[in-house]
């Protein structure tokens, strides 16, 4: 009975895509190539993107409305933020004009880059209040919801020379005309049914987990045992259907695995709540060890600039210029002994000794700024020691 699950194993190939649905698998494609921290939350219409700015995690929401890229995407931010690109009253929605220019040859992937480096430019600051949770989804004002999949049923020949007519809506006490009313199936409609319509093997999930759908069979035993009136009442009567439904093993087996899924997600939850403390005592040493690195940099800064002042200080050419000067001064000196031993201002033993001496100072220091030249010539200013 494959018009009970029209995309189950067994119907056939798949249709293809049309135009709209290739350029919109272009662009989830550019967005996953462009930022591969990409998390996937609804496939093909909701996806996550978490940047770190100022020791605080924002997280960036896409979500692609039924008719994208001819409809431009809504993209938020969570906690929420104070920034000049996103709308001020909510804090949440992005108002660039990337976003609300975007057009089929704009490449999503690009646009979404240029939003984060912009944030990385000029940081967002932290708003005050904030919802609790973040929100799944982010619906833009005035946006219609998403249609909801739920399973077509149709015409299915039943015998030779008997066809079922379509099902029509589900009929009430006062106009179906059958005697009393029937007690309501577990499930409103056929939409409220928790099988999700399969569209392979197995369905992909948030973070890549798979959940492989159960086999759908090609036909229901159970259907042969009923004859044409009981099979005409569960085509005009929805309630009927859904009982039927309810029974079939494959439904009630999705129903198991969906509980098992919702316990695994709670035990989950409780150890995450669990392991509060042990993060919250490692990200306070972080924060410590932090503080220590910011200490431990700034020092090695300020001794890094102490030893580049003494480097500087301690260059050949530094050396040389300053022999220079006491070369220099030592000559003016022994030329003041002079004139005044001229002047008759000293005698002769104290002239020969004062000027003698400074006269050899001012050699030496002469030789030695001449050696520094030479070595300033072979080695540079900075020789390397060996």
């Amino acid at each position: 009975m494959n018009w009970l699950f029209p995309l189950s194993k067994g119907s056939g190939p798949l249709p293809p895509l049309n135009s709209l649905q290739q350029q919109r698998q272009r662009q989830i494609e550019s967005l996953k190539a462009a930022h591969p921290s990409l998390a996937e939350i609804q496939k093909d219409v909701e996806y996550r993107i978490p940047f770190t700015v100022n020791n605080s995690t924002i997280s960036v929401n896409i979500l692609l409305p039924p008719q994208f890229p001819q409809e431009k995407p809504a993209v938020s931010v969570y906690p929420p933020v104070g920034h000049h690109l996103v709308d001020s009253n909510n804090g949440t929605m992005i108002t660039s004009p990337l976003i609300t220019n975007f057009g089929m040859h704009s490449d999503l992937g690009k646009v979404v880059q240029s939003l984060l480096d912009e944030f990385w430019k000029s940081p967002p600051a932290l708003m005050s209040s904030g919802t609790a949770g973040f929100p799944y989804m982010y619906k833009q004002p005035g946006m219609a919801p998403y249609p909801t999949q739920a399973y077509h049923y149709g015409p299915r020949h039943v015998g030779p020379s008997h066809t079922l007519p379509a099902a029509p809506m589900p009929h009430t006490a006062a106009d179906s005309g059958h005697g009393p009313p029937r007690t309501p199936a577990p499930y409103g409609l056929i939409s409220d049914l928790p099988l999700p319509v399969p569209t392979g093997d197995s369905q992909a999930g948030l973070n890549g987990h798979l959940y492989k759908m159960p086999e759908i069979p090609e036909s229901f035993p159970e259907l042969c045992d009923l004859n044409l009136t009981q099979l005409s009442e569960m085509s005009e009567n929805e309630d009927v259907l859904l009982e039927f439904f309810v029974s079939l093993p494959q439904l009630k087996q999705v129903t198991r695995d969906k509980e098992d899924l919702v316990n695994s997600i709670v035990d989950m939850a409780k150890r995450n709540l669990q392991m509060e403390p042990q993060l919250e005592g490692k990200r306070q040493e972080m924060l410590y060890k932090y503080e220590m690195l910011t200490q431990m940099k700034s020092a090695f800064e300020t001794r890094m600039q102490r030893q580049h002042e003494l480097s500087d200080s301690c260059s050949l050419s530094t050396l040389q210029a300053r022999l220079k000067v006491a070369a220099h001064q030592a000559e003016e000196e022994s030329e003041e002994t002079a004139e005044s031993f001229l002047e008759g201002r000293t005698d002769i033993d104290e002239f020969l000794s004062s000027f003698m001496e400074k006269r050899t100072l001012c050699h030496s220091r002469r030789a030695k700024e001449e050696k520094l030249q030479q070595s300033i010539n072979t080695h540079g200013q900075f020789p390397t020691s060996h």
